[in-house]
């Protein structure tokens, strides 16, 4: 299975591979347009800031590409924050695809969010064999709001989407190539959705 991790500069894209080669596939790193869109599976993944990370992908034309993508795409992290409507980080544009808006969490708690967090009411395919209440290793100071296209929430805070899905797009607040096998798990259903 040809899996491309989009490559824009704004990712923790080791791990991410290693996650893979632990379930047997070489996901390749890439920001040609044409890998891309023959890849079978698409991994878009991100740390860092909102707006520079927006900018990145601008200048590759990626953020033209990513939203025309017919195969199955998985946001990860700011990746995820990237695909919903406008993140408050940056004052920043997303692409869209996720009907929500991404905002920081409130001065009441510690940010960011950093370490192991459950996830309930999971609604898809992605999180099949997954149980609720599942912890994920999370890292950020923004969430994406709930909204018709959640399809996990988790609880820091206040409530926010863990997991979202819009037709071939699917994303995760979390990062499950540091969850464990829960994590694994996910992106093997990834894999096999």
């Amino acid at each position: 299975m040809n899996v491309i991790i989009i490559d824009y500069g704004a990712g923790n894209i080791q791990s991410i591979q290693y996650a893979f080669q632990r379930l047997g596939i070489n996901a390749k790193l890439s920001n040609s347009i044409e890998e891309i869109l023959s890849a079978d599976k698409v991994i878009f993944p991100g740390v860092g800031e909102a707006s520079q990370a927006m900018q990145m992908l601008e200048k590759s034309k990626l953020d033209v590409l990513i939203p025309n993508l017919k195969q199955e795409v998985l946001g990860i992290c700011l990746g995820m924050q990237l695909l919903c409507k406008y993140s408050e980080e940056g004052n920043t544009k997303g692409l869209g695809i996720f009907d929500v808006d991404v905002k920081r969490f409130s001065s009441a708690v510690k940010v960011p969010q950093m370490g192991w967090n459950t996830i309930q009411n999971l609604q898809s395919g992605l999180l099949k064999n997954i149980p609720e209440e599942s912890y994920m290793y999370s890292v950020h100071s923004y969430y994406a709001s709930i909204g018709k296209q959640t399809i996990a929430r988790s609880q820091y805070d206040l409530e926010f989407s863990a997991a979202l899905q819009s037709n071939n797009f699917y994303g995760v607040q979390f990062h499950p190539e540091k969850s464990s096998k829960d994590g694994a798990q996910l992106l093997q259903n990834f894999l096999n959705l």
